[in-house]
């Protein structure tokens, strides 16, 4: 006999996580799983599925996952039912979890920003101005730049002392076309 499931869906709401009576951590939470194809309406359905994780398992689901995440599930399908106080019998179907794999790395919040600094004193403003001030009296003082361009020494090729054909070094190479011989037939 084969009762095994696998199922990869988002987190309804944070896992709640209880202990029995002799001290044993069970988690409980749902996942939405969404189906391969969409309705008349042409949007995807998605079945809620009921999941239950016991001993480690169960803390570290509850420990580190959080409504909206994308978890894988391996598991079994386990059914029970109960009567109601109206007198019904209830089905229950769960899904009892043997493994849970985190599929989306922890959202790691943002660094704040460092604070901006408050606008300088009206003291230190004036000694800013003054400051910029003297620094353009100095830059109108100095004389003008020239600009200067490095030049490239690149010695010239020797001359040529001799010329070569190309053509002599390959004697197979034709300098000419050949006209077509003809050939007896």
């Amino acid at each position: 006999m084969i009762n095994e499931v696998v199922l990869i869906g988002r987190m309804v709401k944070d896992p709640d996580l209880r202990y029995t009576g002799e001290g044993t951590p069970v988690a409980s939470f749902r996942l939405a799983v969404n189906r391969n194809f969409k309705n008349q309406e042409g949007i995807y359905e998605a079945d809620f599925v009921s999941c239950t994780a016991w001993r480690g398992m169960a803390e570290t689901t509850a420990n580190y996952c959080r409504k909206g995440a994308l978890v894988a599930v391996t598991g079994r399908i386990q059914t029970s039912r109960y009567e109601s106080k109206d007198g019904t019998t209830v089905f229950v179907t769960d899904v009892v979890v043997d493994n849970v794999r985190f599929l989306e790395k922890k959202k790691e919040e943002k660094p704040s920003l460092p604070p901006v600094p408050p606008p300088p004193y009206p003291e230190k403003q004036e000694t800013t101005n003054q400051a910029r001030h003297e620094v353009q009296n100095w830059e109108r003082s100095q004389p003008p730049q020239q600009e200067y361009r490095q030049t490239e020494h690149h010695q010239s090729p020797p001359p040529a002392t001799h010329t070569s054909q190309r053509t002599s070094e390959f004697t197979d190479f034709p300098t000419q076309p050949k006209t077509p011989e003809k050939v007896g037939v």
